[in-house]
């Protein structure tokens, strides 16, 4: 589901949108292809321009069986052929990158790029160009131009030698069955997997695991809601697929979020008490102890991470974020202690939300005191370079006036559309973010379906509306780190 209790005023802002939306299971798979055949034509869509790096670029498509509707108002899925044709000039698009045939969901890597080159590209299945999603900023596709070319500009590497790499993630939600619930909205169904595949949050996780140690991960960061509710199979599952990437503490490292917090009911009773209520059967999974705390700080080859718990707190997950007390003065006395050592803090909640026009629900950031006083901690703290947040389900850059050198980077979650994660490559002299979607065969087919979720406006408020939401470049001394 997608966190958590919408306002009043969401509630009457999404019935002018959305009510009356029908949202129903997907027909038959065997019956969608067998039309695309029959049908001969396709019409690709949904082009994206994903990840930007300084020498490759990534893009990701669809294509469909004009006419036809699969019950969640988007085309039956036609396998098609997907090329990326390219080069320096609009006119003269001479290279080519291909994907793999017979497959409705696209997924084309170009490499050998310059770095801080302009390219112009049209990607196309069977001769027809695709069409980029709609964004508020028309950068879902990097730059459009005419006849269905596009422009991009590679980055420039940040500066000095490659160290290693941090895969950041968040919102696995191992255990959910329905996916784009929101509160209680009578009109939102949600979209459910396709019956006879594997439940959607372990498709998608076990797609993040592999994909990460792809991409050269060293680490990996989950900053919360890893699984649904806490239940302790949920818990397990989790634990269990993570341990796939590496050791618990040492290779990767996960924060609470509000759907971990502790639970009550008998379904918890086996779990140990937890601190503010129920049983905290995510600590019992995710802990060394029944008295360790539930935020931490560890040391990574000269770079220090900071765990946060930004559920801290009783309640029921769907109310702002909040750091306990004996938490707020732990990170204070941490930043001070070495206030100049690499940092990077994780934690689910983002500190404050922007550029949300359509944000859908009532507790998205942390509580606004705890926020300021955050962000005034960092301004004192030279350090602090980079907050991973999650809960949002998108992909957001912000920068804030009170701490102007620290980035925050929302991540679009694991679990369902654009579903991924960021990979943060940390060099001598600064480092770069990248946003891949997870690419594997089922994990492609579920972000695509997902897509659909409130109704199809979902894109909107997930993929990241500029280029620079799910890339950046940033220019920082490091020359510390990696010793």
């Amino acid at each position: 589901m997608i966190c958590c209790r919408p306002s009043r005023r969401d509630l009457l802002r999404w019935s002018a949108v959305v009510a009356g939306a029908s949202l129903v299971p997907v027909t038959d798979p065997e019956r969608a292809y067998a039309a695309a055949v029959r049908a001969g034509t396709v019409r690709p869509v949904d082009l994206e321009l994903v990840t930007l790096t300084e020498t490759g670029a990534i893009f990701t498509w669809y294509t469909g069986v004009p006419g036809t509707d699969d019950g969640l108002g988007r085309m039956l899925p036609a396998p098609a052929d997907g090329e990326i044709l390219y080069g320096t000039h609009p006119g003269r698009l001479t290279r080519r990158a291909a994907g793999p045939d017979g497959t409705p969901y696209h997924y084309v890597e170009v490499t050998g790029l310059e770095p801080g080159r302009t390219y112009y590209y049209r990607a196309r299945s069977r001769g027809r160009d695709a069409t980029a999603t709609p964004l508020a900023a028309g950068q879902a596709a990097g730059t459009p131009l005419a006849d269905g070319v596009h422009a991009f500009t590679t980055p420039q590497p940040p500066p000095g030698a490659f160290l290693f790499s941090l895969a950041l993630c968040n919102d696995l939600h191992l255990g959910e069955t329905v996916a784009g619930l929101v509160g209680q909205l009578p009109w939102i169904k949600g979209v459910e997997q396709v019956p006879g595949h594997p439940p959607y949050p372990e498709v998608m996780t076990k797609a993040l695991v592999e994909d990460a140690r792809r991409r050269g991960a060293t680490y990996l960061l989950a900053a919360g809601d890893v699984t649904s509710e806490a239940a302790p199979v949920d818990v397990g599952r989790a634990r269990a697929l993570l341990d796939t990437f590496g050791t618990y503490g040492r290779d990767y490292f996960v924060a609470r979020g509000n759907h971990d917090r502790a639970h009550t009911g008998p379904a918890y009773a086996s779990c140990s008490p937890g601190r503010w209520q129920g049983n905290d059967c995510f600590r019992d999974g995710f802990g060394t102890s029944a008295t360790e705390p539930s935020y931490f700080a560890r040391e990574l080859n000269g770079l220090r991470i900071i765990g946060l718990d930004t559920y801290d707190k009783p309640g029921d997950g769907g109310d702002a974020g909040g750091l306990g007390a004996e938490q707020q003065a732990w990170l204070q006395a941490r930043l001070k202690d070495d206030p100049d050592r690499p940092t990077l803090v994780f934690g689910h909640h983002p500190i404050f939300v922007e550029n949300a026009p359509l944000a859908i629900t009532g507790g998205q950031s942390l509580e606004a005191g705890q926020a300021i006083a955050l962000l005034r901690a960092y301004d004192r703290t030279p350090g602090v370079f980079l907050h991973h947040a999650g809960h949002t389900h998108r992909n957001q850059r912000s920068v804030f006036p009170l701490a102007p050198r620290v980035a925050q980077q929302e991540v679009g979650a694991v679990k369902e559309y654009p579903g991924g994660f960021t990979l943060l490559r940390v060099h001598t002299g600064g480092y770069a973010l990248n946003f891949y979607k997870t690419r594997g065969d089922l994990a492609r087919a579920w972000s695509e379906r997902s897509r659909q979720e409130l109704a199809g406006l979902w894109p909107q408020l997930s993929l990241g509306n500029r280029v620079s939401d799910r890339n950046s470049v940033v220019h920082r001394d490091f020359s510390g780190v990696g010793r």
